[in-house]
């Protein structure tokens, strides 16, 4: 959510009378489309219990049937036929099933030691097995890919694993243009030129676009949808024409979704990512839902305001007891002066979002992932050293899954660093990381191995007593950091002739040409002093750096070897560079000192937070 500063005083009237804005052939025509832009449309859409669908579509259930996904004793999904049972995830499995005899219940996905998949067992063990939520990991990826092939042009944002945004802004426009294009140039006799209000918008029908949230809001039944055709169609804005032509192009995607993988959603659309969120919930599921501008008063006002995200917590509950208020609606009642006495000068925030105004952006996410997790809370705590290889193995074998399933994707992703981190209880914790070697292959064993090392490291016995560790592990977690796409200068030397040798014929008749030739043999020193570009003297050290034997060979080709020795220069000097950084001037102390190797015991104290900012501190 955004967050901005500024000064009671700063601020006038105008700075919230958005709901209706005059829109000019200069907005429509402008290439600069920004939060602030009249004519914005962003939806969020929902996938409808999205754990419980996944498993409906792989056993292939009747979405009709009540059925609820299990984590050892917990629910984590409950479907929509189950709720009508009273059911939710609040219940114990065991309470669920006596609601309801015939619930389905369907146990997640675990790992277990010597599996290189997650598979669905019997009666997993939380003694032995780690909880997979690959499953529907993968899913989302096919629902996010449906919306990229959809809606060329939107701007999508990946929420959640079973939520999106879309920023339906671009699309749009371009729409508007094609269907209206008297609207590409204001007329001729425009009195103010590019500045001229558009003209009236064409009458809005709404029939097959989903449930337009009223303007006055009137009892209904809810099962009952609200008319299709809108009620005061007479006011009309072009904004109601932008939100839907938005509806449209949502509409078909979902109903794409649901044909071709079964699932069903449920999105919300509006004028900025805040009202599309409370929008989607409006009526569920399978549902769409449409607010507009003219609608956002009396739909906020009513709403208990600690239901909004961010107001949930102390600061909702600062606030309640500060103005004794409820709702948005008696919020509404507070001038900003006020709050921002109160709250400080970031509480501008709060006053927008009672008022339906939010600056935050759709951003679509990168497609690569920084860093990839592993963990188990363990139920039985770890007192011995020989305990912890169980745990990294099956924590390598998720690892080992999830970066091979990105690595078809992208080839080239590799992660920098492996990382073990153990807690014990929920106050000691200890880390440790290492650098992780590039390889042809990853598979389980290779991240075993590097995990085994750093468990030994960080917990191998040091209380004399056989086995034994200096303190109980409670949580393991296993995790790569640094993800990223590799260049020729970062792979190891073995990454030069991946896709870059020659064919298996090739490469068979090579090495009879080597065996066969004995005339041009020679030892691997006399090779080394003969081959100039097989090794090189550093500069700064006055070492003479080498290339690995396997590419000394003086029957490789030259510029395999040139780029080689290129980028072991390049790792040579960012050794040195790394050196250089670690004697570096502390500039707070004003170059007078220097940073220590090792990291300084004493802790800087944290500032103490002060106005809205101390309600979102971490505790």
């Amino acid at each position: 959510m955004w967050k901005g500063k500024a000064k009671a005083t700063e601020l006038t009237e105008a700075d919230f009378d958005d709901l209706d804005p005059v829109i000019t052939y200069r907005h429509l025509l402008s290439h600069n489309l920004g939060v602030k832009d009249p004519l914005r449309v962003v939806a969020l859409c929902d996938s409808d219990a999205f754990y419980a669908a996944c498993e409906q579509v792989r056993l292939k259930v009747d979405p009709a049937i009540p059925l609820v996904v299990r984590q050892w004793d917990s629910l984590i999904a409950v479907n929509y036929p189950a709720r009508k049972f009273g059911i939710s995830r609040m219940d114990k499995a065991d309470d669920a099933l006596k609601k309801c005899p015939e619930l389905k219940v369907v146990h997640v996905a675990t790992y277990k030691e010597g599996e290189k998949e997650p598979g669905y067992w019997d009666k997993p063990d939380t003694k032995t097995h780690k909880v997979s939520l690959d499953h529907y990991r993968r899913e989302s990826v096919k629902i996010y890919n449906m919306f990229k092939e959809g809606l060329p042009g939107a701007e999508i944002e990946k929420a959640s694993i079973d939520e999106a945004f879309v920023d339906f802004t671009r699309p749009v426009r371009e729409k508007l243009m094609e269907r209206y294009p008297y609207l590409s140039q204001p007329p001729t006799d425009a009195p103010d030129g590019l500045d001229t209000p558009l003209p009236p918008p064409p009458p809005i029908s709404w029939d097959g676009l989903g449930t337009v949230i009223p303007t006055t809001p009137e009892p209904t039944d809810d099962n009952n949808e609200h008319s299709s055709t809108c009620e005061d169609d007479t006011l009309a804005t072009w904004h109601d024409v932008a939100l839907s032509m938005a509806a449209e192009m949502m509409g078909k995607v979902r109903v794409d979704i649901h044909s071709k993988l079964g699932y069903t959603t449920s999105a919300g659309i509006g004028r900025n990512k805040f009202l599309a969120k409370l929008t989607a919930s409006y009526r569920k599921p399978n549902s769409q839902s449409i607010l507009r501008n003219a609608a956002i008063p009396n739909y906020l006002k009513p709403m208990p305001f600690q239901k909004i995200r961010f107001l949930g917590g102390k600061l909702g509950k600062a606030l309640a007891e500060e103005y004794d208020v409820k709702t948005v609606g008696d919020l509404l009642t507070i001038s900003l002066e006020e709050m921002q006495r109160k709250f400080g000068e970031n509480s501008i925030w709060v006053y927008e979002i009672l008022r339906g105004i939010d600056r935050s952006d759709v951003k679509e996410k990168s497609a690569i992932t920084k860093s990839m997790l592993a963990s188990k809370n363990l139920p039985k705590p770890i007192v011995k050293t020989s305990e912890g290889h169980h745990w990294i193995r099956v924590l390598a074998a998720e690892l080992a899954l999830r970066l091979n399933e990105a690595r078809e994707a992208s080839p080239t992703l590799w992660p920098r660093t492996i990382v073990l981190h153990i807690r014990q209880g929920y106050q000691t914790s200890r880390s440790k990381q290492a650098a992780f070697p590039f390889v042809r292959n990853v598979t389980v064993d290779i991240i075993a191995a590097a995990g085994d090392k750093l468990w030994k490291e960080l917990v191998g016995a040091r209380d004399g007593a056989p086995g034994s560790m200096p303190f109980k592990v409670s949580s393991v977690q296993l995790s790569f950091t640094g993800i990223e796409s590799m260049n020729a200068a970062q792979q190891s030397i073995e990454g030069f002739f991946k896709n870059r040798g020659s064919s298996d014929a090739e490469g068979s008749n090579l090495k009879r040409k080597r065996e066969d030739d004995t005339s041009h043999s020679m030892d691997s020193d006399q090779a080394i002093s003969e081959l100039p570009t097989a090794s090189f003297t550093c500069d700064r050290c006055r070492k003479r750096i080498h290339l690995p034997e396997a590419l000394r060979d003086i029957s490789l080709d030259e510029d395999i070897r040139a780029e080689a020795l290129a980028a072991l220069r390049t790792e040579h000097s960012d050794f040195h560079l790394a050196q250089e950084l670690s004697k570096a001037p502390d500039k707070s102390s004003g170059g007078a000192k220097f940073r220590p190797n090792t990291p300084t015991r004493k802790k800087n104290k944290q500032k103490e937070t002060s106005g809205i900012t101390k309600f979102f501190s971490r505790q």
